[in-house]
């Protein structure tokens, strides 16, 4: 692989060398120039136009003069779009990515590891939904990336070579190869992608534990290294009989390997080696008729086994064990959805979905000098689990200036512990008053499922003092949203938010009383709540600089009224701020220099106090070769910088942690298109609540 990069970086240079004759001046992405004898106009494109509820960005020409070589950052680059630490947010809140109108419910790591996988050159368009209608089977805030399409053309082979090379502490390399087939009816789209690399990462904690009248003073450092390989394939093919008349296959798999060994010192001495090797499958049909009809159904294959040595001594105390665990899922899912066009711009759609899943798991201790089985923490479960979902809605224009789509959708969930029924109504309303203005409104309302690993009665020994406990009676969160939306001139916009969330979960740390162990386990809040304001501002300086500034400020509310003994009732103002610039070092070469910012502030999860945390990043462009080669050099989080450091000091609970890794990377990345080169995107799989 290390070969293989060095030759195509080689080969750059030739192409480079050719392109010289022939390559032209390039264009700038936010303007459109009209040349006529003695007269020149000069007028701005719109940033973004609204549609039916939607914000339409043509995301190609966003990102045409910026160091993107991915379908992930080039989202990142949508207005009102951040990145918090692998997580992408729209208004200070969690946002869904859809592919093509299709559902893509894969957890937020597992996403952002595909999407870097994906061409930004396959992007056509990207929509933006502060409140997903039912009929996308997806609630909340949503992005829908619109993919170019290989059908109805002549017949013809495209594809694109990538290579990258990141050095932090250790190297990671990554490569991937794409070839679309597409002719008048039919095309076929293929995905390799290959990723091999090491990290390194440690914490150091320091506990004050009252255990019975008596604080011990807990100090520990731990540091670790891993490696990962990673491969991926996706293959889909679609038919088209007639206009609007499509049959789709997908299958996909990703295969990965992690070893990971770390060690601990000070209060702790411990030495713990994990290994795991998960494979995941999955086959997608989908049929879309001439007359408003979607049918589809998709089957999942998950499994994960792993295994552990763990050896430490703390307090006088040996722990020293071998374990074996595995998850293993089958999931299964159906949908019809029907919509119709009647007359006086009124449309309606409605539709049945039904998911099923069994998840298998068991995790097994030996003594791993005796290999004696060790019944204590030993757990096999098999849990079901049943959602039906219908909805039904409408969609109206009134005149050229006012839109609305409404609907509500009934679900019925079903489990050994939890047997409810949910009404989901969402609303958008969207107003023009003139051209380049919008006001929009709109209420979307949502569940989110915690993984299943987090359901089981099972108790995990990460170290000799951390403990992972399972939650079998940890249950959904419901959300509800609302957003108030000003575009002026097509491209400032300001956003009023606010969100609450019943029943909101996540894994809080708690020094046990009894015990001199730091239980980790996932909780149910009454609720968190947040309000605040969003403002993004875009700027240019001639055709040098191309800069935009996004705001955010909010207050954040948390309140759980049975948190062990010491119910907490927490508040805090707080923002978030990030600032992209864009410099046109030179159009010919075609060269172009990112220098980017990100700041938030401190805020609280839980009884967590979370510090504040910033970030510089800078990438340089250079394309050539009639655009089809593209060399980029970034230097990501140069100060290193980023990593939040957590602390608890409530009630009888003290702790600080932080986290030691060397965030900053320096990648120097290579991509070749060829025959005019453009792929698909695929729904990506659902995965978000397997174990990681």
């Amino acid at each position: 692989m290390k070969k293989l990069f060095m030759i195509i970086i080689f080969s750059s240079f030739c192409f480079w060398a050719k392109a010289q004759v022939s390559d032209s001046a390039s264009v700038s992405v936010d303007s459109v120039l009209h040349q006529l004898p003695e007269i020149m106009v000069k007028g701005e494109r719109p940033m973004v136009k609204a549609s039916q509820g939607k914000l339409i960005y043509d995301l190609p020409r966003i990102v045409s003069n910026l160091p993107v070589d991915n379908a992930y950052d080039a989202i990142k680059e949508i207005p009102g779009v951040m990145d918090m630490q692998g997580a992408l947010s729209l208004a200070g809140s969690a946002v869904n990515i859809i592919i093509n109108g299709k559902v893509c419910t894969m957890s937020a790591e597992q996403l952002t590891t595909l999407l870097k996988t994906i061409p930004v050159s396959k992007i056509e368009k990207a929509e933006v939904m502060y409140a997903a209608p039912a009929r996308y089977n997806i609630r909340g805030a949503v992005i829908n990336l619109v993919l170019k399409s290989g059908i109805g053309e002549a017949p013809s082979l495209m594809g694109e070579l990538y290579s990258a090379w990141t050095q932090k502490y250790y190297e990671n390399l990554q490569e991937r190869g794409s070839l679309l087939f597409s002719s008048n009816k039919f095309s076929a789209d293929f995905l390799y992608s290959y990723g091999n690399g090491r990290e390194y990462s440690g914490n150091d904690r320091y506990e004050k534990h009252l255990l019975k009248g008596t604080t011990y003073d807990l100090s520990q450092i731990t540091r670790g290294h891993s490696r990962d390989e990673d491969n991926n394939l996706r293959l889909g093919m679609d038919y088209s009989f007639t206009k609007d008349n499509v049959l789709s296959f997908v299958y996909s798999t990703q295969l990965s390997k992690g070893t990971y060994h770390n060690a601990t010192t000070g209060s702790e001495v411990s030495k713990a080696d994990k290994y795991d090797d998960s494979q995941l499958h999955n086959l997608k049909l989908d049929y879309q008729s001439p007359f408003g009809m979607k049918v589809g159904s998709e089957f999942t294959y998950y499994k994960n086994p792993g295994s552990q040595f763990f050896k430490g001594v703390m307090n006088n105390t040996d722990t020293h064990f071998f374990s074996k665990d595995q998850q293993k899922i089958n999931k299964w899912m159906f949908y019809l959805n029907q919509s119709h066009q009647l007359p006086a711009n009124w449309g309606i759609n409605y539709g049945v979905q039904y998911t099923t899943s069994t998840d298998n798991n068991y995790q097994y201790y030996f003594d791993d000098v005796t290999g004696d089985y060790i019944p204590t923490n030993s757990l096999n479960s098999k849990r079901k689990e049943h959602t039906f979902n219908g909805f039904a809605g409408f969609n109206k224009n009134f005149g050229d200036k006012f839109s609305m789509d409404a609907s509500l959708a009934a679900e019925y969930y079903k489990t050994v512990v939890w047997n409810e029924w949910t009404f989901y109504p969402t609303l958008n309303a969207t107003y023009t008053p003139k051209a380049g203005h919008v006001l929009q409104l709109s209420f979307s309302s949502n569940k989110q499922y915690p993984p299943y690993w987090s359901t089981n009665d099972a108790i995990t020994n990460a170290s000799s003092y951390v403990e992972i406990q399972g939650n079998p009676y940890l249950k959904p969160s419901r959300e509800y949203e609302t957003n108030l939306t000003y575009i002026l001139k097509s491209k400032y916009m300001f956003t009023a938010f606010f969100n609450h969330v019943p029943d909101y979960f996540t894994q809080v740390p708690y020094q046990s009383p009894d015990r001199l162990v730091l239980i980790y386990k996932y909780h149910n809040f009454n609720y968190q709540q947040q309000v605040g304001l969003q403002t993004v501002i875009p700027f240019k300086v001639k055709n040098f600089l191309d800069s935009r500034l996004t705001l955010v400020g909010y207050y954040k509310r948390e309140k759980d009224n049975d948190f062990y003994d010491i119910p907490f009732n927490r508040s805090k103002y707080s923002f978030m701020a990030s600032m992209n610039n864009t410099f046109t070092i030179s159009s010919q070469p075609d060269i172009k220099f990112v220098l980017t910012g990100f700041y938030q502030n401190g805020t609280i999860q839980g009884i967590y106090d979370l510090s504040r945390s910033f970030d510089v990043n800078t990438a340089l462009k250079w394309t050539f070769a009639k655009q089809r080669v593209q060399i980029t050099l970034k230097g990501d989080d140069l100060f290193n910088s980023s990593f939040i450091k957590t602390s608890i000091d409530y009630a009888n609970q003290y702790s600080t942690m932080k986290t030691v890794m060397d965030n900053r990377a320096f990648t120097l990345s290579f991509s070749y298109k060829f025959g005019n080169y453009k792929e698909k995107q695929r729904k990506a799989v659902d995965t978000s609540r397997f174990s990681k």
